[in-house]
């Protein structure tokens, strides 16, 4: 399961009468929603994130307030490593204001501290408020920053194979606390980083954490196919998730790769209820509780214009609309297909409008069908599910859906495995320095 907001997915989540609104940075929180999806057999309990707050438009971002009170995300998932046991532990670190070593380090540490449960979400971020936190004015262009984030996570991958498996004897007899045969240490120089040493941590449980990435263009499309184990898909139907399923899985054989080495989630936002109409009415009044500088706002911004000036309830007028998205497309020709087909009001448009995926509304047994559809027909290995609002949305899941899944034999009914590499059938890499001696 996904956590942007410690409250929900949906941009009003915060005002649910359910919601912890200081949820964010409430620990006691965090630990209940993790071992709620460990009782709920998930795979991974995944937090996203950004180094940044938002520094404009604060009239809007008060009242919508995504990733402005976050606590560090791998900090925050050693705190949960010893509320739970099972479950795997993901986060988000970009490779556009880290060092290698460091990110290398710090999911070593955690997959050690959770006994094999570790995910890096590799991302190289899409915002220039992180940038200015780095001394930067806007992000380095897109291709760049792909550049770096390969060479960022081969140098990841090299650090983790820097002891053997069985380096650390610990042999009192001898004196030896790890033998100097079974170090390699990696020597580095790149066009970006210049990395001549060796990790100070012994390889952890899973030889290597997980390797999450999301990117959708071609380019991040490569490197998934290269480097990933898991990455999150966005396609809004299953015929188009199929292509994009099949598209990805397609291009890992010219990097040497199985296809059964990468496991591509769908994403899922959900609304569920014992009635088709109870769902539905959840997801309206989460709708009608967004304020109108966010509804303004959130279409502004994937309009690529303002709309602050605009009355609500008359159409946005012709002249105001640009003629090309620059940034999102998708979002872009979504928004203007709903313009010209219904010329709704600027009211009508903002309480309509979800950017992405269409939120799944539903009685158990549908978002189970939805599910089982997009699973049978290859559209997706898994799901990763986001919840409009929490913990009520995790609960209604974890209670009504999971035994739907479980009665019609599609989810685990206990774990069979520890480490986050068993649940989700993914092998254990082999350190690739005994590999290569083993092969000579």
């Amino acid at each position: 399961m996904l956590i942007g907001q410690a409250s929900g997915g949906h941009p009003a989540s915060w005002l649910h009468p359910g919601a912890n609104a200081a949820g964010s940075t409430d620990i006691d929180y965090y630990r209940g929603l993790a071992q709620l999806a460990e009782h709920g057999c998930f795979d991974l309990f995944f937090i996203a994130d950004t180094p940044a707050a938002r520094t404009d438009n604060l009239h809007a971002w008060s009242r919508f307030p995504m990733f402005m009170n976050m606590l560090e995300p791998v900090t925050l998932l050693t705190g949960l490593a010893g509320a739970t046991k099972r479950i795997g532990l993901g986060a988000t670190v970009s490779t556009s204001f880290s060092e290698p070593y460091n990110v290398a380090r710090m999911f070593a540490s955690l997959d050690h501290i959770s006994g094999g449960r570790a995910a890096w979400n590799v991302v190289t971020s899409a915002n220039d408020y992180a940038a200015r936190n780095f001394g930067h004015a806007t992000l380095p262009p897109h291709a760049l920053r792909y550049e770096r984030a390969g060479e960022f996570v081969d140098v990841v991958n090299q650090l983790w194979d820097t002891w053997d498996d069985d380096a650390f004897i610990h042999d009192r007899k001898s004196g030896l606390f790890f033998d100097p045969k079974k170090q390699h240490a990696i020597h580095h120089q790149g066009k970006f980083f210049k990395v001549d040493g060796a990790l100070n941590i012994a390889r952890s449980p899973q030889g290597h954490p997980v390797i999450i990435q999301a990117g959708a263009s071609d380019t991040g499309l490569e490197l998934a196919a290269r480097t990933a184990e898991i990455v999150f898909a966005s396609a809004s139907n299953p015929q188009d998730a199929k292509r994009g399923y099949d598209d990805l899985k397609g291009r890992m054989a010219k990097y040497g790769r199985d296809p059964d080495q990468l496991k591509i989630l769908a994403g899922i936002p959900v609304v569920i209820g014992r009635s088709q109409q109870e769902a539905d009415d959840k997801q309206q009044a989460l709708q009608e509780m967004i304020h109108p500088d966010v509804g303004r706002f959130r279409l502004g911004t994937d309009l690529e214009t303002d709309l602050s000036d605009l009355p609500l309830d008359e159409p946005i007028p012709e002249s105001r609309l640009p003629k090309s998205a620059n940034l999102h497309k998708a979002f872009f020709d979504g928004i203007m297909k709903i313009i010209h087909e219904e010329n709704p009001t600027l009211r009508q448009l903002y309480l309509r409008y979800e950017r992405g995926r269409k939120t799944i509304k539903g009685t158990p047994k549908h978002i189970a069908d939805v599910m089982e559809e997009w699973f049978t027909m290859g559209a997706a290995d898994g799901f990763m599910m986001q919840f409009a609002t929490l913990p009520d949305g995790l609960s209604d899941f974890v209670t009504m859906v999971v035994p739907e899944l479980q009665r019609r034999g599609l989810f685990r009914t206990e774990y069979t495995g520890a480490t986050l590499r068993d649940h989700l059938g993914l092998a254990r890499p082999s350190n690739r320095h005994v590999a290569e001696e083993a092969a000579q």
